[in-house]
């Protein structure tokens, strides 16, 4: 009978523990998702990206303000024609990421530096989360709420 619970035991702990690493890709991939999107789009204010990474129903909710993916290209399009245009580099801090049957929510801090001729011009701090779907492409962008957060 000791043997048999060992061996219960023993199973039980194993299919935990598979299931744990089961969800470490998926929040690997999820980390990728938000620093990639928040490089690609944002950083290169590359609206040809917006399909890449966000659903066709997207929505940015940021400072009282709903941004869907037409107001975001329209932003891009126009922000690249500033000159000089800035460099951004982002730095994302990933707080949690949590998945369930092809959806999740990751929570994060992002930071922004923008810089001219090496210069920083600027510093933004958002406190952000985001939602995900696992689509036939992989995993995309469908929300994403943004606070701003006073510049420290």
């Amino acid at each position: 009978m000791k043997k048999i619970n060992t061996i219960i035991l023993g199973l039980c702990f194993t299919a935990i523990s598979f299931g744990q690493s089961a969800l470490k890709p998926e929040e690997s991939q999820l980390k990728a998702l938000i620093i990639k999107s928040f490089d690609e789009i944002w950083s290169e204010l590359n609206s040809k990206n917006i399909n890449k990474f966000y659903t066709k129903d997207f929505l940015l909710l940021e400072n009282g303000e709903v941004w869907n993916n037409d107001t975001i290209a329209q932003y891009l399009d126009k922000a690249i024609l500033k000159k000089p245009m800035p460099t951004r580099v982002n730095t994302i801090e990933i707080i949690d990421v949590k998945v369930s049957n092809g959806t999740a929510w990751i929570a994060y801090k992002n930071q922004a530096e923008f810089t001219v001729d090496n210069k920083i011009i600027r510093k933004a701090y958002w406190l952000e989360s985001a939602t995900a779907i696992l689509t036939e492409n992989g995993w995309k962008l469908d929300m994403l709420h943004s606070t701003r957060v006073k510049n420290e």
